[in-house]
């Protein structure tokens, strides 16, 4: 919590801005992409020759979703996420292979344990929302 100058009123600050805001998320995308870029089950589920752009969308829902700018709604509209998800098979290795990149991204942020376990309940339950495909 934070103390706004002048009136003594505390602030309480969002995740977002407890675990860095814009830079820390940017590096979380950025080194789970860097994982994806090499994954045989998940390369072909991004489409696009550049995963630029699906990293940037990422980050976007990321900041906003944590309590950072409404940058990705602002774009995109609203996230719904399976349905943008829905045109591809999501099975348990898909699903465990996501995890396992996402679990390597959030620790290389060397977050306080608190906030790592917050993001992490956060990130298997989107993954296994994000399930599809029996098998």
């Amino acid at each position: 919590m934070n103390e706004i100058p002048g009136d003594g009123t505390v602030q309480e600050q969002t995740f977002y801005e407890q675990v860095g805001g814009e830079e820390t998320f940017r590096r979380l995308v950025r080194r789970f992409y860097e994982g994806v870029a090499g994954d045989p089950l998940l390369r072909p589920m991004y489409p696009e020759e550049d995963l630029g752009p699906a990293e940037e969308r990422f980050a976007l829902f990321l900041m906003q979703y944590w309590g950072g700018p409404g940058t990705y709604s602002e774009r995109r509209g609203h996230p719904r996420l399976r349905m943008r998800h829905a045109p591809f098979a999501v099975d348990r290795a898909a699903h465990d292979a996501w995890l396992r990149h996402m679990r390597a991204a959030i620790d290389s942020l060397e977050l306080a344990p608190e906030h790592d376990a917050q993001l992490w309940r956060y990130m298997t339950y989107a993954a296994a929302s994000m399930v599809n495909t029996p098998g």
